[in-house]
């Protein structure tokens, strides 16, 4: 049988809220949105190339936010020393570049345990907690790191709607 990324139910936003609030479901509703618009593909459909001229793919955001998860979430917030799992090379796009389709599954796994360990690390800090990035000394807020989480989604869910709209014709938001 041909794997399909599973169905999902997006929750919709809370219209008021505390900062901390609304800033976790913003950045669960950029996560659901994700893997909304995967829901019912088969690896195939996922690895699947839609614009001519970028090598990104709807499985290859997939594996990017797995690693910008990680990074962001439990390497520069939550002060864990974690490689991450597709940022092999500084100068190789391997989580677009390196796809197989018949890792689809193993990769779209990797995602939910990842965005799910992340999760965990984001009641623990204060939103005016400074945090810094080993890699290249930046210190930044929480509040910061969450913005920019929902930034990053946010983009990469705009090259999703065109890809998912490519694949298969299915439009939403």
């Amino acid at each position: 049988m041909t794997w399909t990324a599973p169905p999902i139910d997006r929750r919709d936003l809370p219209s008021e809220g505390d900062e901390r609030t609304l800033l976790n479901a913003f950045l669960d509703f950029h996560r659901e949105t994700l893997l909304w618009k995967c829901s019912g593909l088969t690896g195939a459909q996922l690895a699947l190339r839609p614009v001519p001229t970028s090598t990104m793919s709807l499985l290859g955001l997939v594996r990017h936010m797995t690693d910008v998860e990680r990074y962001w979430l439990r390497n520069v917030v939550g002060n864990e020393d974690m490689t991450t799992l597709y940022w092999d090379q500084p100068d190789h796009d391997s989580d677009f570049d390196d796809i197989c389709v018949a890792g689809a599954e193993h990769d779209f796994t990797a995602y939910l345990e990842e965005t799910e360990q992340c999760r965990a690390v984001q009641p623990a800090r204060d939103l005016d907690s400074i945090v810094t990035d080993r890699a290249n000394g930046g210190r930044n807020s929480f509040r910061w790191v969450m913005v920019h989480m929902i930034e990053e989604y946010a983009r990469h869910n705009g090259h999703a709607d065109l890809f998912r709209e490519a694949i298969d014709g299915a439009v939403g938001e």
